[in-house]
């Protein structure tokens, strides 16, 4: 099945502030984005805030920063503006009283005056009995001059949508055909008592008004899809196609949640997951570019993105497969990159002050180099490359790697033996090749196996059992540190 190419695609994503952005809205909106720039359309964000007493201002902010970091840039929507201010739902209620009002005066909409204990009760008997829960219709066909009646005395009421017999279709762009039977629809409430609307009213609304083409986004909404589509009817209108994106699932199969780990995009960010592999594991939930390339750009994502390609099944967020990903692209980087996205963590870390930073940026970029194969998230690095910054003598050894040393007897006079050897190349500007070169061929002079030498000498000079290539350490410390670090070894290792 191959999607449409409208001339006018609009889609939207349509956070509430409650909260973080989670991966489940971070995906969402990655599609909802690359949907929109392959057909060379617009992505729209509206702030859906009408639940005031959750909407918190600084989620907002975190939402809006986390969808900016992400580089999804939206078309429409606060910060940006356009056509169709304003993008907070909560500044469009005059809209939906409006569309209410229509709503009731042609029949497609009545008033409940049934209290919340009367409705709390006809739920507690229906559960008693195994029934699914709905409205049993009472307010449905009270005549209008009653109802209008007891609205104008103050009666309490709630608005609710008049579902008609038969079947509602939805053409679902990702899961094909799906039918509702209309008597499985409850008469849903539009707006509630105290006038506050209800989320399947306002987003169709406001759907109809940006006149967006396309609805996006989590198999959880399926089940309001035929309220909509309904209300669409209703007013008139023609609906949007949907399209609606399989669950994130853990690897137990279960939908994915805290238990399985962290679930906000933000704190995978604050741990220092690289932003390109962030998007590209993202895009990889649930899509797939060729069923085997697993590592591809966000211009190739855009160019290939098909949501008819998109899978009904759940998509597994692997927690490991993604750090995984996260150092493939950490090794692509160049060092100047690399310097900038890992200089937040190394300043937090307390190893480097900014001023130590911006002194020497070619230095660091160094050490850096010696641990960009060996970390997968930018807040590994500090760990990293410690050893390098710590004074001389306080260099702490591992426990593992002091154990390899102590298994050789002749280790001090191997490192007494090879700093003589070192130390006039050292001192004669040999590079690390050279010295590298070198120590092989001293090494078979000698008569010793390699990790004779290399044990205690990468003990003494860095306190790990393993790590990035002896010669590039040593060519970064330099004579100094390297002759000064041996001494101490051979004192610590007797």
């Amino acid at each position: 099945m191959s999607s449409p190419s409208p001339k006018d695609v609009r889609v939207r994503i349509a956070p509430s502030p409650t909260g973080t952005i989670h991966l489940g809205l971070a995906r969402t909106t990655l599609f909802n984005w690359a949907y929109a720039r392959h057909h060379g359309g617009k992505l729209i964000l509206r702030i859906e805030d009408t639940d005031t007493d959750r909407s918190i201002p600084e989620s907002e902010e975190q939402i809006l920063e986390g969808l900016t970091w992400l580089g999804t840039q939206w078309d429409e929507g606060p910060g940006v503006g356009g056509p169709h201010e304003p993008y907070h739902q909560a500044q469009r209620v005059a809209n939906h009283t409006l569309a209410a009002d229509k709503l009731l005066e042609a029949g497609h909409a009545y008033r409940c005056f049934c209290s919340r204990e009367r409705l709390n009760d006809l739920r507690t008997a229906m559960e008693a009995k195994k029934e699914t829960p709905r409205y049993d219709r009472t307010c449905r066909d009270l005549e209008r001059a009653e109802s209008d009646a007891r609205a104008a005395a103050g009666e309490l009421f709630a608005l609710r949508f008049r579902v008609q017999p038969g079947e509602t279709v939805v053409n679902d762009l990702v899961r094909g055909k799906v039918t509702f039977q209309n008597a499985d629809v409850d008469d849903w409430v539009m707006v509630r008592q105290g006038g506050n609307p209800t989320y399947n009213f306002v987003v169709v609304c406001d759907d109809a008004d940006m006149q967006i083409s396309h609805v996006f986004r989590g198999e959880e909404h399926l089940v309001n899809t035929p309220k909509q589509i309904l209300l669409y009817q209703a007013m008139g209108l023609e609906a949007p196609e949907f399209g609606h994106l399989p669950l994130m699932l853990g690897k137990d199969g279960k939908k994915l949640s805290k238990r399985h780990g962290s679930v906000s995009l933000a704190l995978f960010r604050e741990a220092g997951y690289a932003k390109a592999a962030t998007l590209n594991f993202l895009a990889r939930q649930g899509w797939s570019l060729d069923g085997e390339t697993e590592i591809f750009s966000m211009e190739r994502f855009v160019e290939a993105f098909d949501i008819c390609d998109v899978n009904k099944a759940g998509s597994i967020f692997d927690y490991e497969k993604f750090a995984w990903m996260s150092g493939e692209y950490v090794r692509l980087e160049s060092l100047a990159e690399l310097r900038e996205n890992c200089t937040p963590f190394l300043i937090a870390s307390g190893l480097l002050s900014a001023e130590q930073i911006a002194a020497d940026p070619a230095r660091l970029e160094g050490a850096l180099a010696l641990g960009q194969d060996r970390i997968r998230i930018y807040s590994e690095m500090p760990e990293q490359i410690a050893f390098l910054y710590s004074a001389d003598d306080a260099v702490e050894y591992e426990e593992k790697a002091e154990a390899n040393c102590r298994k050789h007897a002749n280790r001090i006079q191997i490192l007494k033996d090879y700093l003589a050897f070192l130390r006039p190349a050292l001192e004669g500007g040999a590079s690390a090749q050279d010295l590298r070169t070198a120590a092989k061929a001293w090494v078979g002079e000698q008569g010793l196996k390699f990790p004779q030498l290399f044990q205690p000498l990468r003990c003494a000079l860095t306190g790990k059992a393993g790590g990035p290539d002896m010669f590039d350490i040593i060519a970064w410390l330099g004579t100094g540190s390297t002759i000064r670090r041996i001494e101490l070894g051979i004192e610590r290792l007797a």
